[in-house]
């Protein structure tokens, strides 16, 4: 093949539009102030260039442009929702498909004493899902962090109705959107607290970007201290929003970009692109099952997002990613990030992950389940 042909978009969404990477080279080239930090016309076009992403993210996501704090990915944004809400001898629930950046500060935090927490059991049934979440909620209990949709097969997570059961016990609800924002019509009217994002996966920013969105009502303690170019003769961190959270420089080239991405998805329309990115599943699941001993990693009455996740007979998930990308195909394998799902599946050496984009098309997986077939007759 003349270039490889991505399908890794759940790691980060490549190509970028257009219209983000000019964003990022017309803020290097005439927003290079530093936001906030003198009155000077280069450091005002910045924090300008800042604002309006806050601006296209308050108004995506239902909360106001203060309520905005841009984070170096959704990992950064995890860990100052679940380390700035959290206090000692509290409790928490998480679900059976956290990623790494929501289950290990959660893990490092009950190892350090911190608090302790309980993992609910996701099934393919959202009543039952629901209802294992219930049955965790201790009197001690004071967060529920949940992802929207599972990294790893793409399941489609009740959060709405695990919003409810938050606010109906009083609990603070942290989300975890990176490979929902973008992709799903989820704000924060939905009853999420806590919105923690990527910016450079659905939302189609570049990395070293994220998102931590906040309706509000839950008080963070900051997880760094600096500069923030406001109340700069006190020597602790401001009390208000976004500053108290956002300490040093932020990336505004990535935010540009970011706010580039973000009006690319409205422009385009998430629910066309969802539709187009599930076809494509649906495509490459329709070839999986003509292929004998090929395990497809759904369950039956589960929705799920454009992800799929499969394995081969007599292949591990790591040669299968590897002969494919020897063939020109960029696909993800192994536990990618997630182990406390794969537990759940049962899949110790992990799966193999197929995650298109709004960019791939059906030819695309037209030659990739060629090659497949090929290589498994």
């Amino acid at each position: 093949m003349h270039r490889p042909v991505y399908f890794d978009n759940a790691a980060t969404t490549y190509p970028k539009p257009q219209s983000v990477r000019n964003a990022l080279m017309q803020a290097v080239q005439v927003s290079g102030g530093n936001p906030g930090r003198g009155g000077h016309p280069l450091a005002q076009r910045a924090g300008s260039t800042v604002f309006h992403a806050r601006e296209t993210a308050a108004a995506l996501f239902g909360t106001v442009p203060e309520h905005v704090i841009f984070t170096q990915n959704c990992t950064h944004a995890l860990n100052l929702a679940i380390h700035g809400a959290l206090r000692r001898g509290d409790h928490v629930i998480m679900s059976s498909l956290e990623h790494n950046s929501a289950a290990r500060p959660v893990a490092a935090l009950t190892a350090a004493g911190m608090i302790s927490h309980s993992i609910a059991p996701v099934s393919a049934d959202d009543a039952e899902t629901v209802a294992a979440f219930r049955s965790l909620i201790r009197p001690q209990t004071r967060a529920v962090i949940c992802t929207l949709v599972s990294n790893v097969t793409g399941q489609i997570l009740p959060y709405r109705e695990i919003a409810a059961l938050c606010r109906q016990h009083g609990l603070i609800f942290i989300a975890d959107g990176a490979q929902g924002c973008g992709i799903l019509p989820v704000t924060l009217q939905d009853g999420i607290q806590l919105l923690c994002t990527a910016g450079h996966k659905g939302l189609y920013g570049v990395m070293g970007t994220g998102m931590l969105l906040t309706d509000g009502t839950v008080p963070l303690k900051p997880l760094m201290q600096g500069g923030t170019g406001s109340v700069s003769a006190s020597l602790s961190m401001p009390d208000f929003l976004p500053d108290a959270l956002e300490a040093g420089t932020v990336n505004v080239p990535g935010i540009a970009a970011l706010d580039a991405g973000m009006q690319w998805v409205v422009q385009q329309g998430a629910g066309r692109m969802l539709a187009h990115e599930t076809q494509l599943c649906r495509q490459l699941i329709a070839g999986l099952k003509q292929i004998s001993g090929a395990k497809i990693y759904r369950s039956a009455g589960a929705k799920y997002a454009p992800v799929v996740s499969f394995s081969l007979p007599d292949e591990q998930p790591d040669e299968t990613a590897a002969r494919l990308a020897a063939a020109g195909f960029c696909l993800r394998a192994g536990l990618q990030c997630a182990p406390l799902a794969h537990e759940t599946l049962g899949t110790a050496h992990g799966t193999v992950r197929f995650s298109p984009s709004a960019m791939n098309t059906a030819q695309e997986v037209r030659a990739l389940l060629y090659h497949l077939r090929r290589t498994h007759a």
